[in-house]
């Protein structure tokens, strides 16, 4: 439990150490940020693949690829009726990152609106990956979502700053962000302890709201200023990372 403790407070902590970067650098370059954001695509592309994916085909026994396709369908489903329902994330961060200048408060509260509601069932995917009970695996994805948060982290401060927010409440928006994430983690985590039956789909419900957030959102948003062959191979760079890390630690 003080594993699970301590991970709920680190991914969420990602968020909010991305935040203290993104008010020492307030201007971030499309090009920093393509990158920065395609790495940790290659890092979650890999943990949601090796750490849930795989395993809810373990766990599922006789049915298990029926419902490990179900719950990665079902995962990516969840994630586009939230699209339905808020603005899409990365979308409102290539808009925000260089024209600050132009961004009403109301559109930046709901781009950080965007980020707290994507950020859980990110956290459930962390929560999900310990009640597995692989501690490496459930680390190695909860690292590839901490990863991912930094640059997320880092974009919502300029916008907020701008739109005329005060530096104090900027700072607590971003915590909220990452609490979000907090308490994602628990909830999947006592959701599988509690009823490990539904593990195996679980596992896969994880996965699929991952891949979904890379395929339709960081991917589009990474390959969509030029930097694309850059972005490519930084993808590559983070899926290698998570994929030696696997092996290492298994």
């Amino acid at each position: 439990m003080e594993a699970v403790i301590l991970t709920a407070l680190g991914v969420g902590g990602a968020t909010v150490f991305g935040s203290l970067l993104g008010f020492v650098f307030k201007r971030i370059s499309h090009r920093f940020s393509d990158i920065v954001l395609s790495f940790a695509a290659g890092v979650m592309l890999s943990a949601a693949v090796l750490g849930l994916i795989l395993p809810s085909l373990e766990y599922g026994g006789r049915f298990g690829i029926i419902i490990t396709v179900a719950g990665i369908f079902a995962g990516a489903l969840f994630l586009n009726v939230i699209d339905k329902l808020v603005p899409h994330l990365h979308k409102m961060v290539g808009a925000d990152i260089e024209e600050h200048h132009k961004t009403s408060l109301s559109r930046v509260l709901l781009f950080v609106l965007a980020i707290a509601i994507h950020n859980l069932p990110e956290g459930i995917a962390a929560g999900v990956g310990f009640g597995a009970g692989d501690t490496s695996q459930a680390l190695l994805i909860a690292g590839g979502i901490a990863l991912q948060n930094i640059p997320e982290g880092m974009v919502i401060i300029g916008p907020l700053l701008s739109a005329g927010v005060s530096a104090k409440k900027t700072f607590l928006l971003a915590l909220m962000t990452g609490a979000v994430e907090v308490l994602g983690t628990f909830i999947g985590y006592f959701a599988v302890s509690i009823a490990s039956f539904i593990l195996p789909f679980a596992l896969a419900f994880a996965g699929g709201t991952m891949l979904y957030v890379i395929s339709d959102e960081m991917i589009p948003e990474t390959h969509a200023h030029g930097s694309e062959r850059g972005a490519t191979y930084a993808l590559l760079a983070g899926f290698s990372v998570m994929l030696i890390s696997d092996v290492l630690l298994g």
